[in-house]
Order: C-alpha cells, then sequence, then structure tokens
C-alpha cells in the first residue's frame, strides 16, 4: 500500500438518511479501506471509459476484490459527444446481461460525463442501485460528483434528462489529477473559480494568489482547493438539494455555457471552458444591472484568463449571433415561464437568480463573443 503524503480529508454532505462523505487526499482510488462500510453486495460494476480505464481500472479492480465477490465492468467511449441514450444504454445492457440484481453497487469511475450517465444508471436500473463517484478529473471532483444531480444531453439542450440521485461516497484522489492534460485542468479551475463570486470572497482572494501553485497541480494547493470548494457545495446543497432556490446560484456562468456547448456541437468544447466563458458573461450583464463595478468584473476575466480558459464567446451565428445564444438558454433549466433565469453576482461573494432585460442580454452576447 502506498503511503499517504497528505491527510485525508472529509467533508460531510449532511441530507438526513442520504447524507455521505467526500474524502479528499492522495492515493485513495487504490487502498481498500477507502471503500470499507459501503452498502454490501455480491456483485459491483465499474463504469469507466476507454481513456480512463488503461489507467485506473486495475488499481480500482484489485482495491475492491476484497469487498466483492464479482466486479463487472463496462468502458463507455469518451467525451462530451457521448453523453446521450445510446451510450447510457450500455451500462443497462451489461447490467441485465449479466443478471445484475438491485444490489449491485456501481462505481463511477472518470469525469463528469462518466459520472453523470453512471449516476443516472444507478438511479434508473431497478428503480435504484446504490452507486460510488470515484471522479478522475479536477472538474468532477469539484463540482460534478458532489451534490447528485445526474443526467444525459438533449440535442436541444445540456443535462436535461436526468435525476436527482445521491451517491454513497465521493473519492477524491488528488495523485490521479497528476495524469490531466493541461486543457482538462483548467477546465477544472473554471468550476473552482466560481465558488469565489457567488459565495466567498477570502476563497477567490486565496485563487487569485495561487492560480500559479494549482496550474502547476502542486499537491497542497489542491487539496486546499478540492476541499474548500466540496464544502461550499456540501453547504449550498444541504440547504436546497433539489435545486428550488439556493442551489441555482452553483450554475454560475452555466447559462451562457450551457448555450456555447449546445450551440458549438457537445464536446467542441469543454464543460469548463464554457463555464468559464460563461462567467465573463455573467459578470458582463452584473455589471450592466449595476451589481458589481468594472473593475471586479475585470479582475475575475483576468483570473479566468490566467487559468488557461476561453474570455471570447465563440459566434453561433453569423446573421443573430445574440438572437441564438438566447434561444438556446430558453431551454436552460432554469428558465420560468419563458423567461431566462441568469446567475448574477450581486456584490463580490454573493449570488442573485434573476431574469434581465432582452436588450442588455443581446449587448453583452455581442460585446463578449469573438
Amino acid at each position: 500500500m502506498t503511503a499517504l503524503n497528505t491527510p485525508t480529508e472529509t467533508v460531510r454532505i449532511d441530507l438526513a438518511d442520504r447524507s455521505y462523505d467526500i474524502l479528499i487526499g492522495e492515493n485513495l482510488l487504490e487502498q481498500a479501506g477507502t471503500y470499507g462500510q459501503l452498502p454490501k453486495a455480491a456483485a459491483a460494476m465499474i463504469v469507466t471509459n476507454t481513456t480512463v480505464s488503461p489507467l485506473y481500472e486495475a488499481a480500482l479492480r484489485h482495491a475492491l476484490s476484497g469487498h466483492y465477490k464479482l466486479i463487472h465492468s463496462v468502458q463507455l467511449p469518451d467525451g462530451e459527444a457521448h453523453k446521450d441514450w445510446v451510450t447510457l444504454n450500455l451500462i443497462f445492457d451489461k447490467l441485465l446481461g449479466l443478471a445484475c440484481d438491485r444490489k449491485t453497487v456501481l462505481f463511477a469511475l472518470g469525469g463528469g460525463v462518466v459520472g453523470d450517465m453512471a449516476g443516472f444508471a444507478a438511479a434508473s436500473f431497478m428503480r435504484g442501485v446504490p452507486f460510488v463517484q470515484v471522479p478522475t478529473t479536477l472538474l468532477a471532483q469539484v463540482d460534478s460528483s458532489v451534490g447528485g444531480k445526474t443526467a444525459i444531453n438533449h440535442p436541444m439542450g445540456k443535462n436535461m434528462i436526468g435525476a436527482f440521485y445521491q451517491p454513497q461516497r465521493v473519492v477524491c484522489d488528488l495523485g490521479v489529477l497528476k495524469t490531466l492534460p493541461a486543457r482538462e485542468l483548467s477546465a477544472g479551475l473554471a468550476e473552482i473559480i466560481k465558488y469565489g463570486p457567488i459565495a466567498d470572497m477570502a476563497f477567490f482572494d486565496w485563487i487569485d494568489a495561487n492560480m500559479l501553485a494549482l496550474k502547476a497541480c502542486d499537491t497542497h494547493a489542491m487539496a486546499h482547493a478540492v476541499k474548500r470548494s466540496c464544502e461550499i457545495k456540501a453547504f449550498v446543497v444541504g440547504q436546497d438539494e433539489r435545486e428550488s432556490g439556493l442551489r441555482a446560484i452553483l450554475n454560475f456562468g452555466h447559462t451562457f455555457g450551457h448555450a456555447i456547448e449546445a450551440g458549438l456541437g457537445y464536446g467542441e468544447w469543454l464543460h469548463g471552458e464554457a463555464v468559464g466563458c460563461g462567467m465573463v458573461m455573467a459578470a458582463n450583464l452584473s455589471a450592466d444591472m449595476g451589481l458589481i463595478d468594472a473593475a471586479f468584473v475585470k479582475r475575475l476575466t483576468d483570473l479566468i484568463a490566467r487559468a488557461g480558459l476561453p474570455i471570447k464567446g465563440p459566434v453561433l451565428d453569423a446573421k443573430d449571433n445574440a438572437g441564438h445564444y438566447m434561444a438556446l438558454m430558453l431551454h436552460d433549466k432554469k428558465s420560468v415561464a419563458g423567461d431566462i433565469q441568469f446567475i448574477l453576482i450581486d456584490g463580490p461573494g454573493k449570488a442573485r437568480v434573476s431574469a434581465a432585460p432582452q436588450v442588455m442580454v443581446r449587448a453583452v452576447i455581442d460585446r463578449c463573443c469573438a
């Protein structure tokens, strides 16, 4: 067993009988003790993808071997473009073909796409089986693996078909982040950055001061960033599990970002890249509505750029780019009675959910797109 170089931290998601722990540390994935006290079952199913499987599936399989008599696996195609019904059915086909029962525990080994699909499969198979998140990307560790949102995409909107379904545990192994390409690491930094403007300006200041260490994947910097991000998300999810109010603020940058992903075709931009650019657009809209000043918009924009993320949105329609964006944003899950709802910065460290005048939204899109 590999010795741990940093202490293992635990963040608790408090949801009554659906409560669970997020474990954060190095070399957790490969340790049998990481998976103790999970629901007992004869079989486990590792859901992973063709990129992650050669890197980590054998280690996870070995760690689980003392807990489950049978360990099955299914490797999905990699990428956001495959987050659909066809790929989801590969999981169901494997579960049914192996005669898995409702006690079978699913282990989501991969990034946000794998986690979302494995979670949705777990919520749906036999009306619900246990699952565990083992996120292997920074974005998944600080956001998508935490809080129980599971979904697949539809051509008309991202994450439009899914369920709220909480995992039994989330295992954030900081060691796996060392194998991430620089682009994937930057995409994860977007989801870390978002927590500052909406909830914690002290954290925002820390991110600003430690961006070089984060981009270098320094273990101690990452440990703090992942833990604080999970703490903020845990608090918000504990207050509003099903996004009826407060939890919506976690979608800062996502209304614009999801439009970018859908408009370009899923997978052209990484989710974190679209969110980073979406935060720039949302900050500009916040300033235009008089909620923050131009200096804060510049500071946030500069930080996003330093993280290696795009700060100019793509042109989706040469004739009416703003109109195309707005048509896509109408499919956002927060839209109410035909009104697009935006997450705006209501002063540094605070957020609000609000509609905005169409003329302002159009002006922001025109200004913020290349």
